[in-house]
């Protein structure tokens, strides 16, 4: 086979795979976007039938960390209210495994809380992707660390009688 031909070959091999793999970072591009808009729509099942059974929210207060369950269990009232919250991402980066069946991405969201950043990981179980884990956190310039630690420091020693 002449050179010319397997160059052709391995030109079109990897244009197909980055092709699949542009697709499937805008599919789950897609499904990330539609889980924060099941949120601000109150749609309770939607959204939680993105997180996998053994699923994992972490909030932003230290004592946030939620299995499926317990999260769904804790944000029913809101969405039974229409109430839920509303997350739009401005920014997504996600990465794939070796086998485009786990995926992991971090994004800048824009909320009622200003700017946060959040992290998950997804996983391809049975055909669908699911949400294995996420962690939302609320993001504090550098400048203000100071500021925010003195804050945190005195409602802490206000807390503990210090």
């Amino acid at each position: 086979m002449k050179i010319s031909k397997i160059i052709s070959l391995i030109s079109i091999f990897c244009s197909c795979q980055n092709t699949n793999h542009h697709d499937l970072r805008s599919n789950l591009n897609e499904k990330i976007d539609n889980w924060h808009l099941n949120a601000s729509y109150a749609e309770f099942d939607d959204y939680f039938d993105f997180i996998a059974d053994k699923g994992i929210f972490i909030g932003t207060d230290i004592s946030e960390r939620w299995t499926k369950n317990e999260f769904s269990n804790f944000s029913k009232p809101f969405f039974d209210e229409g109430k839920a919250w509303t997350f739009i991402a401005k920014e997504r980066h996600i990465r794939f495994g070796e086998y485009k069946n786990l995926a992991w991405f971090d994004e800048i969201l824009d909320t009622k809380m200003g700017e946060c950043r959040s992290t998950g990981v997804l996983r391809l179980i049975k055909d669908e992707w699911k949400l294995e884990h996420y962690q939302l956190s609320v993001t504090i310039d550098n400048d203000l660390m100071p500021q925010f630690l003195e804050l945190r420091n005195t409602e802490i020693n206000e807390e503990t009688g210090n």
